[in-house]
């Protein structure tokens, strides 16, 4: 996992929150990006703030655990 200070060389992603995202403000989620080497992630009410990214193989599985919840 990496973690980075600010998003200044994400600017080219295209960021999307999840369609499991139901809080009552559609502000207050998680945003997600992809490319062929990282997954980004970020706060969708902070988006030029911190964020973090992972390997894909990281990604996958952390969401294989998070399903099992």
């Amino acid at each position: 996992m990496i973690h980075e200070t600010s998003a200044e060389d994400a600017s080219g992603l295209k960021w999307f929150k999840s369609s499991y995202s139901d809080s009552s403000n559609g502000n207050d989620c998680v945003e997600i990006a992809t490319t062929p080497a990282t997954i980004h992630l970020r706060d969708s009410k902070n988006p030029q703030g911190p964020r973090l990214h992972f390997a894909p193989a990281a990604w996958a599985d952390f969401v294989s655990y998070a399903a099992q919840s």
